[in-house]
């Protein structure tokens, strides 16, 4: 039986997470949208396209009026505005209407693009998620944050424009390879830091079983990561508050993420940041010192690496300048109170993210 986790959302359409082993239910799920009467258009790259868009197709085909894909090329290069462009050609040509609907099928970039496209194609059309990757599963499936890439800032533009469903097929991580498989493991991680440390116990005791790849330990993180994700978006949809608490380990993640030029992924970068983020909770005696080692360490059985070379610190502090999260000049910056609890703070200082930066550059620095 599938897991289902309902997203109230105020003002805005509720809707389902629903978690599967396979693609077998998803036309039952489409059902409610009556789809019957209408154009579906799956959203993909051209990785995913080979591996799934047929499986997709056969499923719903026969549910629907007509259906038909558009694939870009893979990669967060394609994650610009010139791709949506391309898109919105597409499905003119096609002719989706208002009452249409998009599928995203991929992994976050995908998810990305695709619920951008539909926010804006025709004022907004619905859309619906399914993710493909363990990161896109556990957080940018979930939540309506939709964008692109603006030259060198990653997400710069965007829209809130939450899906009408949320399809998890677990059966499709089996695909994916080590280093995308562990990309995940970072946001996983985090959510246990800054919401639930009980969950942050319960990954330590299970990395053999997580590693793996057991469905069955899978299915329960993921649910539980899902919870975690739900409440944080329920509470703040447009994130104007607590939802920034998602957001331990971003700021220098995504500062590292460009200044890498993207050749690091993201969940790489976010779980570096998320030392950092430690490592400055600590020297504020926030945390213990051996929890922030604890916290470094412990990416480490997740297939993670805890440092980086070949980093311009100051060009670091530089680009968590230009961070999209940025008020009134500052940098809500993420910190953790104790394990499980993280606050938003506005007072961390460019020597303080210039000495976290030095700590995950070399693991004899990091140790020092």
């Amino acid at each position: 039986m599938a897991r289902r986790i309902n997203v109230a959302v105020p003002s805005k359409n509720n809707y389902d997470i629903v978690i599967e082993h396979d693609f077998k239910q998803l036309a039952e799920e489409l059902s409610v949208f009556d789809i019957k009467n209408k154009k579906l258009c799956i959203m993909t790259d051209s990785h995913v396209s080979a591996l799934y868009a047929d499986s997709v197709i056969a499923c719903l085909a026969t549910h629907c009026k007509e259906i038909s894909v558009f694939s870009f090329p893979a990669g967060e290069a394609s994650k610009t505005l010139d791709t949506v462009k391309e898109a919105y050609c597409f499905l003119i040509r096609q002719g989706v209407e208002r009452g249409d609907m998009i599928l995203a099928l991929g992994g976050g970039v995908v998810g990305d693009l695709a619920g951008y496209t539909a926010a804006t194609y025709l004022r907004g059309i619905d859309f619906v998620q399914i993710p493909t990757t363990l990161l896109s599963q556990v957080d940018s499936s979930i939540g309506g944050k939709t964008g692109v890439d603006f030259d060198q800032y990653k997400n710069m533009v965007g829209a809130f424009h939450m899906p009408r469903l949320v399809y998890m097929n677990l059966s499709v991580l089996d695909s994916l390879d080590p280093r995308q498989y562990h990309n995940g493991m970072a946001e996983i991680i985090k959510h246990g830091l800054i919401k639930n440390a009980d969950y942050y116990e319960w990954l330590i005791g299970h990395f053999p079983e997580i590693g793996d790849r057991d469905i069955q330990t899978l299915e329960e993180m993921i649910y539980e990561s899902c919870l975690i994700k739900k409440s944080v978006v329920e509470k703040d949809p447009t994130e104007k508050g607590d939802r920034a608490l998602l957001n331990f380990g971003h700021t220098i993640g995504h500062a590292i993420e460009k200044y890498k030029n993207f050749f690091l992924l993201h969940g790489e970068c976010v779980a570096l940041g998320c030392i950092a983020s430690a490592y400055i909770s600590w020297r504020r005696e926030m945390i213990s010192m051996e929890e922030y080692y604890e916290i470094r360490d412990m990416f480490v059985p997740f297939g993670l690496s805890i440092t980086t070379e070949d980093l311009d610190i100051e060009e670091i502090v530089r680009l968590t300048k230009s961070d999209k999260k940025m008020e009134q000049g500052k940098i809500k910056f993420v910190l953790l109170n104790k394990i499980g609890k993280a606050v938003i703070d506005r007072t961390v200082t460019q020597e303080e993210i210039a000495d976290a930066v030095r700590q995950i550059i070399y693991e004899e620095e990091a140790m020092a």
